[in-house]
């Protein structure tokens, strides 16, 4: 998957993307990552769902 991210960043419009990381709790108090590439118009909708 990492391959295909970085092919497509790189034919011109990666500039309109961000690689957004959340921090998550779980029920047993551990943490997980949530990991998206998001357009740049979308970043704080995809922190208020997430």
């Amino acid at each position: 998957m990492a391959k295909k991210t970085v092919a497509s960043l790189q034919t011109g419009g990666g500039k309109e993307h961000t690689k957004v990381i959340k921090m998550v709790k779980t029920e047993k108090g551990s943490y997980t990552f949530k990991e998206e590439v998001v357009h740049n118009d979308r970043i704080k909708d995809w922190f208020a769902k997430n």
